[in-house]
């Protein structure tokens, strides 16, 4: 199983986290492929997921941030879900020196998400 975590809006109306994993033999129907470079050093202020998306770190260590305050690590060859396009949104920094390097995998909002939960 490869580590993810998920960014979703609550009834709050506030992102939140969940940390878990995709499963290798799991198929997800998608719509579109894009890939996007952030140089090292680089932050994004609070903002909301434009559309639900698969976000595929290949290189770069970023710390994600709630308005609540969760937090977590997201680092190459781990998937960012990212779910939360209403609410307060979140925020990331580069943590490490290197680009920012990612694939976003946009899926249907209707679609089965490959998604499961830490026990």
């Amino acid at each position: 199983m490869i580590k993810a975590y998920k960014i979703y809006t609550g009834s709050d109306g506030h992102s939140h986290i969940v940390s878990g994993s995709v499963s290798e033999s799991y198929l997800t129907s998608v719509t579109a492929i894009s890939f996007n470079e952030t140089k090292a050093c680089s932050s994004y202020d609070w903002h909301t997921a434009p559309l639900t998306q698969y976000v595929i770190c290949l290189t770069g260590t970023l710390l994600f941030e709630t308005r609540p305050g969760e937090t977590f690590i997201l680092r190459p060859g781990e998937i960012l879900i990212a779910m939360d396009t209403t609410g307060t949104g979140h925020k990331w920094k580069l943590i490490d020196d290197q680009p920012w390097r990612r694939a976003y995998v946009i899926f249907d909002d209707t679609a089965q998400i490959n998604f499961v939960e830490d026990e």
